[in-house]
């Protein structure tokens, strides 16, 4: 069973799987070297990136986040602002502090390579990390792929089962065998994964940290509302939020107040910061950083009675939805395009808002599959390699979406034609059928329409 812990991840950005993913296993094998007893040996490392984590890399912040990880930060504690400094040390000739504490020469151009044209067999997103004696003989050299949403395997733990906890209570793989679950016990999907997750550790525990990622998410919509200025990358692309905030204000003061576009600015805004590499919640992906939190804020300044139990509730229900995608299908865009980033994180949002709104099963269900049938087929094409364009305002049309969505299966009986578990099965296959030039890699669709411009 995957955590709720694991579909929501307190990280940087801006991607999951191009920058959280590779910090992540690059401190995994430092910390492998120091353990296995080699770190003072090691006169040398070479990092390898493949496939999407070589073609988009660079817009990603990959070399800057995995350098960082090799000297042993992680994505939850690492301070934002200093990674791209520290990056630029090390390529300028600084020594590469291994695991934090080793000191070994590092030169950019030959320590760290980018296979454009290569891409290792399990994933688009591989990377190989290898460390070497003084005399050149090798030491250490794993394989790791960054599957989505900062979930990290090895290429030997492609073909091992999964690391098992104690079993929990209620172990669903589908959607059918969740909502069978909550029909055999009358309880909630928030309560039945909350009992799951309480199999691991104190439910008081659990809630606290729920609150704690709500609380990062708000607070990044929160920066995202007020951060003016341009975002990283030769397109100068500027800060629309604030902007955006402040006019809906100003509308309020009129009498004027479009509701529905309160949760789009808010997309904007952890997009925003997501896309300038600040604090942000995986959820489930950092492409799509900004939909979940947009829609839980709408919850708590438009709903009539917004509480902790209400916002628990909303994150709880939303795992389990993300979870089913996990399980089943893909949430990484270089595997099956942004149907498995944005499609999962509104069908997500739409069902956990249904839920908080008193939706039944049925309805709730029925909110989560319309959300990801009209984002079928949706590509991943960032320009420049970067999660800005159309990243940013694909999160905002996505979270308006998901309540609209929410709302319109309570309209309704939730009888529909179409299950969630036959649409999860309908992306994947989609995903698999779109060429791989759509697939996080810049080699088509906006990515070669608007041209690079000149620095």
């Amino acid at each position: 069973m995957i955590s709720v812990f694991e579909m929501f991840k307190i990280g940087i950005g801006p991607s999951s799987s191009h920058t959280v993913g590779p910090m992540i296993a690059a401190k995994r094998f430092a910390d492998e070297v120091r353990d296995n007893g080699q770190l003072p040996q090691v006169g040398r490392v070479l990092v390898e990136l493949y496939g999407s984590l070589a073609l988009t890399g660079i817009g990603h912040g990959t070399v800057d986040a995995l350098l960082n990880g090799l000297e042993g930060q992680t994505p939850r504690d690492v301070d934002p602002a200093a990674i791209l400094p520290r990056a630029k040390q090390l390529i300028a000739g600084a020594d590469l502090q291994l695991a934090g504490i080793h000191p070994v020469p590092f030169t950019a151009r030959t320590d760290c390579l980018m296979h454009r044209d290569q891409a290792l067999p399990r994933h688009p997103n591989g990377m190989r990390c290898s460390a070497f004696a003084a005399d050149g003989s090798l030491l250490a050299s794993t394989v790791y792929y960054s599957v989505g949403g900062g979930f990290v395997v090895t290429e030997a733990e492609f073909d091992q089962a999964p690391l098992t906890r104690t079993p929990p209570p209620y172990p669903f793989t589908t959607a059918a065998e969740l909502l069978g679950f909550c029909r055999q016990e009358n309880k909630s999907i928030a309560q039945i994964v909350l009992a799951n997750e309480c199999t691991w550790q104190p439910e008081q525990d659990i809630r606290r940290q729920l609150l704690e990622i709500a609380e990062t998410m708000a607070m990044c919509v929160r920066r995202g509302c007020k951060a003016d200025g341009i975002l990283p990358g030769p397109f100068k692309v500027r800060r629309r939020a604030p902007g955006l905030y402040t006019k809906l204000y100003d509308m309020l003061e009129t009498g004027r107040n479009d509701v529905m576009l309160w949760p789009l600015v808010y997309a904007l805004a952890v997009s925003e910061e997501n896309a300038a590499g600040g604090r942000v919640v995986t959820a489930p992906t950092n492409g799509a950083a900004g939909i979940v939190p947009a829609v839980l804020q709408f919850y708590c300044d438009f709903h009539p009675d917004p509480n902790d139990a209400g916002i628990v509730d909303f994150l709880l229900t939303a795992a389990a939805i993300g979870m089913l995608y996990k399980r089943n299908a893909s949430i990484s865009g270089a595997e099956v395009g942004c149907q498995g980033e944005v499609g999962v994180a509104c069908s997500m949002a739409a069902g956990a808002y249904c839920a908080v709104l008193g939706g039944t099963l049925a309805q709730i269900e029925n909110a989560a599959e319309i959300a990801m049938e009209h984002h079928l087929g949706l590509t991943c094409d960032p320009v420049g390699g970067l999660v800005q364009v159309p990243c940013i305002e694909r999160n905002g049309v996505a979270a308006e979406k998901a309540i609209k969505i929410a709302q319109l299966a309570l309209l309704e009986s939730g009888e529909h034609v179409v299950s969630l578990d036959q649409v999860i099965a309908t992306m994947y296959r989609t995903g698999m059928d779109m060429r791989n030039s759509y697939k996080e890699t810049s080699l088509a669709g906006l990515a070669v329409t608007i041209a690079l411009p000149d620095c």
